[in-house]
């Protein structure tokens, strides 16, 4: 515009003319300019090629997700040769009539391979910025509304309590009387917490959607974070700690179930049987056997020492969205898509015969308003509280499945719930952001409030 206000006395003829003099000039500065492998090759290899190329799904063993991988190249050796684009692989495989990739979806165009070409006759530079990896907020954040809550969880000594928030995990008195501490972490989703059998250590499993999903463990005492990993490239769900302690389970939106070492986070086991996310896992009493549950119906039983799949425990009725073992024995109660919580013995199902009889069916309770997210077994197993898509939470009588209590006042869906490990009392929360702590069995409510500080009118406080 600077150009045509210099000019606007000018005629039509003479106005065409200097343009094609300044444009070309304009073309020369970007041609000239050197090819990004972060902000121009990056976002080509996401539109068109991680999608069979990633750490999950390795197609001719080539992960295009990080530089480094992608300079190592796949089975046919490395991507690149810096300087030569007529000598790399690359470019053989995405130019031509017919390129041999990508072969899912349209080819590169001609200037995504001309770009791709000028880049390794530039030297095939990596300026990827070190923060492009990390995700982790130099301070904990700020709210201005409640956010959504996913996940709670009591110390097993009953002081603290666990919240989810975003990129972060509050701890507070268990009785919501005070912020002990905010963990912020890497993943801006909190989908599941679990303390360890002897307190110690607090898990989270966390995701950045589409991105990452990541496993994270803390130092309960101190507050501080003992590591972290990676698991897979997108969402892990229900996570668990085995009795001893040394290994936690996780499922993953890419159908897999992991167990990793506490210790170094080592994948002690990959199980790729489940068709569709998996949203649920635990172990059995002696932690030799696993149990998961996915949105493809299945609760699968599993030898936690080598991955051998041994049986489908339940017969498959709804997408299973949750599970909770029983304290005491080797049970699971579930919740799923139709919304008819269930209990299962964890047992092989040989019994079942061709007429697929539920033969390790132990309890079915009332269907309810809609899909379960949340299933949660008091301390002695007497009771199952169940919470999903209404906005109330019923707790059963296990011994009979009669309803004990019905829990109101909340405002939409409930997804996590929680007993008190030594007193009568359960927690429950979900989409409106508000903890709540009713007494069991009558139902009282004990003590609403919002976890998290909320910022209103430039000042920042805790909401109750």
């Amino acid at each position: 515009m600077s150009y045509l206000r210099r000019f606007n006395h000018l005629p039509l003829l003479t106005l065409i003319t200097v343009s094609l003099i300044f444009v070309p000039h304009r073309l020369a500065a970007a041609e000239t300019k050197p090819v990004s492998y972060f902000n121009d090759i990056v976002p080509i290899f996401k539109k068109s090629c991680t999608g069979c190329h990633h750490p999950g799904k390795l197609k001719g063993q080539l992960d295009l997700t990080t530089f480094t991988a992608f300079q190592k190249g796949g089975k046919q050796g490395p991507s690149f040769k810096a300087g030569d684009p007529k000598s790399s692989l690359v470019v053989e495989e995405i130019s031509g009539d017919e390129p041999s990739m990508p072969k899912e979806g349209d080819p590169l165009s001609k200037a995504e391979i001309a770009l791709i070409e000028r880049w390794i006759t530039e030297g095939a530079k990596d300026d990827t910025p070190a923060s492009a990896l990390s995700n982790k907020l130099s301070e904990p954040p700020v709210y201005s509304v409640p956010p959504v809550i996913s996940a709670v969880a009591y110390s097993p000594d009953g002081s603290v309590l666990a919240i989810s928030g975003y990129h972060e995990v509050l701890l507070h008195k268990a009785d919501g009387t005070g912020l002990l501490a905010r963990l912020v972490g890497e993943s801006p989703r909190i989908e599941s917490l679990v303390f360890s059998p002897d307190g110690r250590s607090l898990a989270v499993a966390g995701s950045a959607p589409a991105r990452f999903g990541e496993v994270q463990i803390w130092d309960a005492a101190k507050h501080e974070l003992y590591n972290a990993f990676r698991v897979s490239l997108d969402s892990v769900y229900g996570i668990s700690f085995s009795p001893d302690t040394n290994r936690i389970a996780v499922g993953c939106a890419d159908k897999t179930v992991r167990v990793l070492s506490v210790q170094d986070g080592k994948e002690l086991l990959k199980f790729e049987n489940h068709s569709d996310w998996v949203l649920g896992t635990t172990f059995t009493v002696d932690g030799k056997r696993l149990v998961t549950g996915s949105r493809d119906r299945a609760m699968k039983f599993i030898d936690a020492s080598n991955g051998q799949f041994i049986d489908d425990i339940n017969k498959l009725l709804e997408g299973v969205l949750c599970l909770a073992r029983h304290p005491k024995l080797d049970q699971v109660a579930y919740g799923g898509e139709l919304g008819t919580p269930r209990i299962y013995r964890i047992s092989d199902n040989q019994g079942r015969t061709a007429a697929n009889n539920d033969v390790n069916l132990v309890r079915q309770f009332e269907r309810q308003p809609g899909p379960v997210y949340s299933v949660a077994f008091n301390p002695d197993g007497t009771l199952l509280a169940v919470g999903g898509v209404a906005s109330e939470v019923r707790i059963y009588k296990i011994s009979d499945g009669s309803r004990a209590a019905t829990l109101k006042g909340h405002q939409g869906a409930i997804f996590s719930l929680a007993f008190h490990p030594q007193k009568n009392e359960i927690v429950t929360c979900g989409f409106d952001g508000r903890i709540r702590i009713y007494d069991v069995p009558s139902g009282n409510l004990i003590n609403s409030f919002i976890p998290v500080p909320i910022k209103t009118g430039g000042q920042t406080a805790s909401a109750q």
